[in-house]
């Protein structure tokens, strides 16, 4: 599917992400985190990597606090071209790219260290197609050799479409939770 479709795609996803009243957006916001939290306590997941989210995307943030107290949460930060996981430390963020609030200092964590990632995007499919914002940060970062977490995809249900165009670098969700 050629790109123009992509931004089509993404400009209607956002329409639909921003017409949803705020108080539908906290209440899915909470039940999306619950989720999540259930899934990181079931699978036993020691490294979960999690992320700051911007306005359009669920508000997981509760989540790192939460999960900190009983395994290492590691946040990403954008360097340049590339993406990055670092752990996260209370008093430790600062604003970084685009506006999220990022990790500062500390050391990159190792691809093959983290055990379940939770990926934000614009757009999904049940079956684990992921439409991102088109930087293709994340593809890069999870396509690194040694790379094995279970990957869920995380949005709200009007980020859940019945097909997406799919490039050959696309990673796959393993997982999808939306409300």
């Amino acid at each position: 599917m050629a790109e123009l479709d992509k931004r089509e795609i993404r400009r209607a996803v956002k329409a639909a992400v921003l017409a949803i009243p705020a108080e539908r957006k906290r209440r899915a916001s909470e039940r999306i985190a619950s989720a999540v939290s259930r899934h990181i306590s079931l699978s036993g997941a020691r490294v979960v990597a999690l992320f700051s989210p911007l306005p359009d995307e669920p508000m997981i943030s509760p989540l790192v606090e939460l999960l900190s107290e009983r395994c290492s949460v590691v946040l990403p930060r954008v360097e340049g071209d590339v993406m990055n996981f670092y752990p996260y430390a209370c008093g430790g963020m600062e604003r970084g790219s685009f506006g999220i609030m990022e990790p500062q200092g500390g050391m990159a964590v190792e691809p093959q260290a983290i055990d379940l990632i939770a990926v934000p995007g614009v757009a999904f499919t049940k079956n684990g197609v992921r439409m991102g914002r088109g930087k293709g940060y994340y593809d890069k970062y999870m396509s690194q050799e040694g790379f094995r977490a279970h990957k869920i995809g995380v949005c709200y249900a009007e980020q859940v479409l019945d097909e997406l165009p799919a490039e050959p670098h696309d990673i796959m969700m393993d997982s999808l939770i939306y409300e």
